[in-house]
């Protein structure tokens, strides 16, 4: 089982088969089901100082997901917590929502197949518990699970529940369901709009029910039976005069593989297209959410192509975060605010270029939702706005005041690009970046101002290697000889101007540069950043290992469009590191 931050998961199918879709766990699962929701209890109690503090308890679609919610509600019940249990819900949802609360248990595996499912803790701050606190569970859960008949005494205990109390929690699902339904609208508006103000949230609104009225445009979503299916999206689209269009809305049923991808993003290209050929012009963005739905990569009508074209997880973060620094500059009236983005270290360095003519800073950490939090919850305790930040190697875009990433968020960045006009947002990245505006400009002209880069995708096949150690430092250490050996000889400096490099590692929160020894970044990020000769940087390669597994995930990021540049360097990476 994997304990990381970002969840706890494994195969919880009791077949072992991670595409299997029938809903029984094991015992064992069962066991460990309760004695982690009893942990968490014990956690939150401890933290919180509260005798039943109140925990909402929700899932997403997966088979598997009812049987792992009764034993941590059963569990929960005998502790005497106070529960909400919200059912199918997403995670954006039951994290709003926990904000009124004391804390969460959200059972997902995110986009990993049917057969695996997962558990993620949080308290009201919005998001899971960073590594260090999901580091004390962890210890305890461990210490729990080494205990004699472990399994046998959880199962007994949780039998113990009461019948009645567990048909009460049942028939309490729904008044929870919809408090979490209403949180969470709450919550996005607030979000959206970048303010807590009501008045300011309406006119926003307003303006765009105005845009809409007069330009309509509409969003085309893929649900893929997740999470989403029984979200707000709908309505909260149409309320805002926004034409909604959906393919394969019916929860818990896949159509396709559950991981947000280019070659899963199809079913939306291909509905958005029937759309455009059957009249329904206005049809020109589309997502598809993964299970727990806080992730939905784009799709976008190309009207000068005339077919929907899907964007690249790291154009995606390029777009929301362009959108969302030029929002914040538009509406603000401090003089002395210090703009910043918060990014994982693969993140694609075209973010660094957007940020420098906007005048903002990026600082980058870890991989890990949780780092990128918490490096942004830093910096602004360091006087810094932080409007956006994420993963741009997924796609992922976390909008402040949100701890989590949610679509709604990105769909929204692109809707104020395009319908904040007339001294907008494009407007002033034109004037800032040099390029040349137009009043009569599409989400097709803003893409093409973005910055060119050609960067290996994170589901492609040769982005992981399977490496023959699990001592991630002495695989970097290795690494390094080889690297320094083969630098001043090999013939990719000549050919593509490579003429210094810097390393960078990253654990947690903390980026480093120019470390003498690359095995200090153990189990975090190490990256080689190429310059040429003006001393600018060019190119990346990085890598980080899984804590689980011999793999390693490996990247290169490349300025401009040569992609062979691209496959050389990412084929010198691979060679260097034993494959």
């Amino acid at each position: 089982m994997i304990l990381s931050a970002s969840g706890w998961r494994k195969v919880f199918a009791v077949s072992g088969n991670e595409q299997d879709k029938a809903p029984e766990i094991s015992p064992e699962d069962t066991a460990l089901s309760a004695i982690a929701a009893e942990v968490f209890f014990d956690y939150l109690k401890d933290k919180t100082g509260i005798e039943n503090p109140v925990i909402a308890v929700g899932m997403d679609t997966r088979p598997t997901g009812p049987a792992i919610a009764d034993a941590m509600n059963r569990a929960l019940l005998l502790k005497k917590a106070i529960i909400q249990f919200t059912g199918v819900s997403s995670a954006p949802e039951i994290m709003a929502f926990s904000k009124k609360i004391d804390g969460f248990i959200y059972i997902s595996a995110s986009h990993n197949p049917v057969g695996h499912n997962g558990i993620k803790f949080g308290i009201n701050d919005g998001g899971v518990l960073n590594g260090t606190e999901n580091a004390k569970l962890v210890e305890e859960f461990k210490k729990r699970l080494s205990a004699p008949d472990a399994c046998n005494s959880a199962l007994n205990r949780i039998s113990q529940a009461s019948a009645s109390e567990m048909r009460t929690l049942e028939q309490q699902s729904k008044s929870a369901k919809h408090n979490a339904l209403r949180a969470y609208e709450d919550f996005a508006r607030l979000t959206i709009a970048g303010s807590e103000n009501k008045e300011i949230q309406d006119n926003f609104f307003e303006g765009i029910r105005d845009s809409m009225a007069l330009n309509p445009m509409g969003i085309v979503c893929d649900f893929n039976g997740s999470s989403r299916t029984l979200c707000i999206d709908r309505d909260f689209f149409k309320s805002n005069r926004i034409n909604f269009y959906e393919i394969n809305n019916q929860a818990g049923v896949f159509a396709h593989e559950i991981i947000p991808e280019a070659e899963n993003l199809v079913h939306v290209a291909a509905e958005m297209e029937r759309l455009q050929k059957a009249g329904f012009k206005d049809a020109i963005l589309g997502y598809m959410p993964d299970c727990d739905g806080d992730r939905g990569n784009i799709v976008y009508w190309d009207e000068k192509a005339q077919k929907a074209c899907i964007l690249k997880a790291q154009e995606v973060f390029s777009l929301s975060v362009l959108a969302e620094l030029t929002y914040t500059i538009w509406s603000s009236t401090d003089q002395n605010m210090k703009p910043a983005v918060a990014v994982n270290c693969p993140t694609s360095m075209r973010i660094e270029e957007i940020t420098k003519a906007l005048g903002a800073n990026v600082f980058r950490a870890e991989v890990g939702e949780a780092n990128v939090v918490n490096l942004a919850r830093e910096k602004r305790e360091e006087g810094y706005t932080v409007p956006i930040l994420g993963e741009g190697s997924n796609g992922g875009t976390i909008t402040y005041p949100a701890a989590v990433r949610d679509p709604l968020n990105t769909i929204f960045a692109i809707l104020k690009l395009l319908t904040i006009r007339g001294g907008g947002l494009y407007e002033l990245w034109c004037k800032k970046s040099g390029h040349k505006y137009k009043d009569d400009y599409t989400l097709t002209d803003i893409l093409e101002s973005l910055p060119k880069y050609t960067t290996t995708g994170v589901s492609e096949p040769r982005a992981v290697l399977k490496v023959s150690s699990l001592d991630h430092a002495e695989l970097k250490r290795d690494f390094q000889k080889k690297f320094e050996a083969d630098w001043k000889k090999n013939p990719l400096r000549k050919k593509y101007g490579l003429e210094s490099y810097r390393i960078a590692i990253t654990n947690g929160t903390k980026e480093r540069y120019d470390v003498a020894d690359w095995g200090e970044s153990g189990k975090g990020g190490l990256k080689v950043v190429f310059y040429n000769d003006k001393k600018e940087p060019v190119a990346f390669i990085w890598m980080r290992g899984s804590g689980t597994e011999p793999v390693f995930r490996i990247m290169c990021d490349v300025r401009g469009t040569d992609i062979q540049m691209e496959k050389d360097l990412l084929e010198w990476e691979t060679k260097l590191l034993g494959n």
